[in-house]
């Protein structure tokens, strides 16, 4: 009876909607939440055992599953919890996938099935309300130490502004929402909760690091930007559907790392820096949590004359590591080493894909601007 038991659970995972997990859409499941209904990873059936309040998890493949139980997954399923949690989720929301960080994945399912934020729509006031205030620990850009600092989101002005003191009357910066990016670096700020903000000013990418010591409260923020973003771009962009804006709203980086590099004239040594792969930007750091990128570098399409390849010009020297990339741009050329060959190998992908993307009109400009720096 148990095996047939168990083997009814196995069949449900057929369903076309059970092929995945509920929660962060990786291929697979083999857990379940029995109180809910639905197939989950392993990774998220951890993040459902700590609100056992809302969800108790069993494996698929080896735990005992009694009738009942059975019976409940059978007339539930992914679907049908999908239909139910996820009813009003807004088009801005982010929706974790595998490879995100675990704040990100743990705060979702939090809000679908323990706050159910997407039932009640009320319950989005935090991120959806158009303004937001609050205090969050911000790296401080020469020292180090994170400093509580007081941040302000307002649609109507288009910027996140922050202030040094409670009582300043003048924000210490002023980011627009135009060209603002947030994504989680939990391993590079040192903290679960870390958040990279990028902003343009003066034309050059500024790095902000913050946090906030509550999970839900971050994500809020990261969630209110990405509102902000949305609400931006409706307006810049009349005729888009949400789908079409929806990958704009914010973007994790292609790749980050330490590679070796040497200047325009290639005859100085090659020094180590940390590059940050944004999209067409390829910036460079002396150290990964800089406030400011020490040079960028434009990586356009095949069509404008970019080509990457592997190695090094025939009379290279000086650099320590031996795996080389040179990207061919129409002005020059830029030499890059890397420590191991799949290192190199990452590097070359990244850079490839944004070569064999077609140029829009809107980076023409940012190519014209990247001629004529100094």
């Amino acid at each position: 009876m148990a095996k047939e038991r168990r083997r009814a659970v196995l069949e449900l995972l057929q369903r076309p909607g059970n092929a995945r997990c509920a929660d962060c859409g990786a291929p697979d499941p083999d857990w379940a939440s029995y109180t809910l209904g639905v197939f989950i990873c392993l990774s998220c059936s951890g993040i459902h055992r700590n609100i056992p309040q809302v969800s108790k998890v069993k494996s698929v493949r080896l735990d005992a599953w009694d009738e009942a139980q059975v019976e409940f997954m059978a007339s539930h399923g992914n679907d049908a919890a999908r239909a139910r949690f996820e009813s009003k989720v807004p088009s801005f929301y982010y929706r974790p996938t595998p490879s995100d960080c675990q704040l990100l994945r743990e705060q979702w399912i939090r809000a679908k099935y323990e706050r159910q934020e997407f039932i009640y729509p009320e319950k989005q006031e935090p991120y959806s309300a158009g303004y937001r205030e609050g205090f969050l620990w911000k790296r401080g850009r020469d020292n180090g130490q994170f400093l509580s600092r007081k941040f302000v989101l307002t649609e109507r002005e288009g910027a996140l502004k922050y202030f040094n003191r409670n009582d300043a009357k003048e924000p210490k910066a002023v980011m627009k929402i135009e060209h603002l990016n947030a994504t989680f670096q939990p391993a590079k700020i040192g903290h679960p909760h870390g958040l990279q903000v990028t902003y343009l000013k003066d034309n050059s990418t500024r790095n902000i690091f913050i946090y906030h010591e509550d999970g839900k409260e971050i994500v809020d923020w990261f969630n209110a930007l990405r509102a902000a973003r949305f609400h931006y771009l409706q307006v810049a962009f009349p005729g888009a559907s949400d789908a079409d804006l929806v990958p704009k709203l914010s973007r994790n980086y292609l790749k980050e790392g330490y590679m070796e590099k040497t200047g325009p004239k290639q005859t100085e040594g090659f020094r180590k820096r940390w590059f940050t792969m944004d999209d067409r930007r390829l910036m460079y750091f002396k150290d990964p949590l800089d406030a400011f990128a020490r040079g960028e570098v434009f990586i356009g399409s095949k069509e404008s004359g970019y080509t990457v390849l592997h190695g090094f010009p025939p009379s290279t020297q000086g650099h320590h590591w031996p795996h080389g990339i040179t990207i061919v741009t129409p002005d020059r050329k830029f030499l890059f080493a890397c420590e191991t060959e799949s290192d190199q190998r990452e590097w070359v992908a990244a850079f490839q894909k944004a070569v064999d993307r077609p140029m829009l009109p809107q980076e023409y400009a940012v190519e014209a601007h990247f001629k004529h720096k100094p």
